[in-house]
C-alpha cells in the first residue's frame, strides 16, 4: 500500500523544508514537492512537521522488580510509546544470576512477539560476568543485541564490581558492542539507605536524600576511567545529576568517546515533588531520583552543546496503589521507576523547542536520531530518506493537550505530570508504512513490531 503525505514541513537532525513524502509499503520511496500517487492514502500535513519517528532506547515493559512487575507490557507500554510519537524501543532483557545470555534475550523476545505493536529493540542486562558470558556476548553482537547494561547501584541484585565492569568493556572493546552504565556509587546508598531506616526515616523523600548527586558523580567519572583504560566507548544511561553530567562533560573535552542520556523527569520534575503531603512521593521513586530544580538548566545546556546526546524515559510504570504501596512503611521498598513513554516528545518540544533551549532540528536528533545512530539503527531508522523504514510523525506544533492520567494510554493509575499543559502534540503515527494512530484513536495491530536486529554503533 502506498500512503502519500503531503504539505508538511519536513524536519530531520540537520534540514527542515516543505515537502511531501511518498511512502510505497514499508519504506519511504520518495521525496519531492507536489507528488502525485494514484490510489494512494493521502494525510495532509499542512501546518505540521514530518518528522522521523521517535525512538526510545531506554523502556522497562514487564521488568520484574521488588517482588513485583512494571505495569506496561509490550502491547500497552508499545501502543501508549506510538500514541506519543514513538515508533521504535530498545528494551531491556535481564540476565538470571549464572544464566545464559541467549536464554534471557530468548525471555524477553517471547514477551514482545505478539504483543508489540512497534518495532522493538533488546540490550542486554550483565549480573554475571563469567568468563562464558564474556564468551556469549559475541554472540548478542552478531545476532543483533549489540549493546549490555551493567550496574554500578543495587547491591545483590544487579551490582557488579569494578573487575567486572573492567572485563565487560575490554571485550566490548574487541566486538564492537557498547557498555551502558547505570552510574550510582551503590555501596555508599547502601549505607545512607540503612542509616536512615534505623534513624526511622521512612517517607518516600528518603530515596532522594540516600543518593545524593556525588555518589552519581563518582560513579560516573569511575566508570568513564574505566572505559578509557579499556579504549573504548561507554554510555552513561538516566543522568540526572549536573555533576554527573560535568564527569561527561570533562571527558569528552578531552576527546573521550563518553556518551549520555538524560530523561523529561530530569527536566521537569526536581526533589520538591517528594514532599508532596502524604504518600504521594512515592510517585516519583526512581533511580537516580530527581534533584534540584536550580540544577535543570546545565542538563538542558548539556542537550545544546551535546554533552548529552539522547532523550530518553526509563519507562518503567509501577501503580501507585498496590504496587509502589509495598513501600509504604519503608522508602527502600517502594519499586523503582514511573511511566514515560507516552509523553516524551511532547514535553521535550514543548520544554525544550517552545521556549529555544533547543533548535527543531536538535529536537529530532535528541529524539530519533542520535539514539539510532549509538545504537546501530541508522539510517534505517532515525530519519526521512528515500529508503528509510518509513516510521513517520505528523506533529502539531501548535495543538495543546493536557497530561492527564485517565486520557493517556500508558497501563498505570497516576501520572507524574498531571494537570500540565503542553503544546506540541502527535496527530498521525506510521510505523514500518502502516498507520497506527490517526484521529485520536489507535488503527494499529497488535503484534505488528518486529524485532530490530542492531549493528554497532555508526
Amino acid at each position: 500500500m502506498k500512503t502519500l503525505i503531503t504539505g508538511g514541513t519536513i524536519v530531520t537532525a540537520s534540514d527542515n523544508y516543505k515537502g511531501d513524502v511518498l511512502v510505497d509499503g514499508e519504506k519511504i520511496a520518495m521525496i519531492g514537492r507536489d507528488l502525485k500517487a494514484a490510489g494512494a492514502k493521502r494525510i495532509n500535513a499542512t501546518g505540521k512537521y514530518v518528522i522521523p519517528g521517535g525512538i526510545d532506547v531506554h523502556t522497562h515493559m514487564e521488568l520484574p522488580f521488588g517482588g513485583t512487575f512494571a505495569s506496561d507490557d509490550f502491547e500497552t507500554g508499545t501502543r501508549a510509546a506510538a500514541f506519543g510519537g514513538t515508533t521504535t524501543i530498545v528494551d531491556f532483557a535481564v540476565q538470571g544470576m549464572g544464566e545464559p545470555l541467549e536464554k534471557a534475550r530468548d525471555a524477553w523476545l517471547k514477551k514482545a512477539r505478539g504483543k508489540a505493536v512497534i518495532d522493538y529493540g533488546l540490550h542486554m542486562i550483565v549480573r554475571d560476568v563469567s568468563d562464558r558470558v564474556v564468551r556469549e556476548m559475541d554472540t548478542m553482537v552478531k545476532e543483533g543485541v549489540s549493546s549490555f547494561k551493567l550496574f554500578m547501584a543495587y547491591p545483590g541484585v544487579f551490582m557488579v564490581d569494578d573487575a567486572s565492569i573492567f572485563k565487560a568493556l575490554t571485550r566490548a572493546a574487541e566486538i564492537g558492542g557498547l557498555i551502558c552504565m547505570h552510574a550510582e556509587n551503590g555501596g555508599v546508598i547502601d549505607v545512607l539507605v540503612q542509616r536512615a531506616l534505623a534513624e526511622g526515616n521512612t517517607a518516600p523523600k528518603y530515596h532522594a536524600l540516600t543518593r545524593p548527586a556525588r555518589a552519581e558523580a563518582e560513579a560516573t567519572h569511575r566508570a568513564i576511567a574505566l572505559a578509557e583504560i579499556a579504549d573504548v566507548p561507554i554510555y552513561i544511561v538516566h543522568l540526572s545529576a549536573a555533576e554527573a553530567l560535568e564527569m561527561v562533560t570533562e571527558a569528552r573535552d578531552r576527546g573521550l568517546p563518553a556518551f549520555a542520556e538524560t530523561c523529561p523527569q530530569y527536566l521537569f520534575l526536581s526533589y520538591e515533588n517528594y514532599e508532596e503531603p502524604g504518600f504521594a512521593g512515592a510517585k516519583y521513586v526512581m533511580s537516580p531520583p530527581l534533584r534540584d530544580q536550580a540544577k535543570q538548566d546545565q542538563l538542558w545546556r548539556g542537550l545544546a552543546f551535546n554533552d548529552l546526546q539522547v532523550i530518553s524515559t526509563d519507562h518503567c510504570p509501577f501503580c501507585l496503589k498496590e504496587q509502589k504501596e509495598l513501600g509504604r512503611n519503608d522508602f527502600s521498598k517502594i519499586p523503582n521507576g514511573a511511566p514515560g513513554v507516552e509523553t516524551r516528545m511532547s514535553l521535550v518540544y514543548d520544554g525544550g523547542v517552545r521556549p529555544g533551549r533547543i533548535s527543531l532540528n536538535r529536537f529530532v536528533e535528541l529524539t530519533s536520531t542520535a539514539a539510532a545512530k549509538i545504537f546501530g539503527l541508522f539510517p534505517r531508522k532515525g530519519t526521512i530518506a528515500p529508503g528509510s523504514d518509513a516510521d513517520i510523525v505528523v506533529f502539531d506544533p501548535n495543538r495543546t493537550i493536557t497530561l492527564a492520567a485517565k486520557t493517556l494510554h500508558m497501563n498505570v493509575d497516576y501520572n507524574p505530570y498531571e494537570g500540565r499543559q503542553v503544546t506540541g502534540a502527535t496527530d498521525v503515527v506510521l510505523s514500518r508504512g502502516r498507520v497506527v494512530i490517526e484521529d485520536g484513536a489507535f488503527v494499529g495491530r497488535k503484534g505488528a513490531g518486529s524485532f530490530l536486529k542492531r549493528s554497532t554503533r555508526t
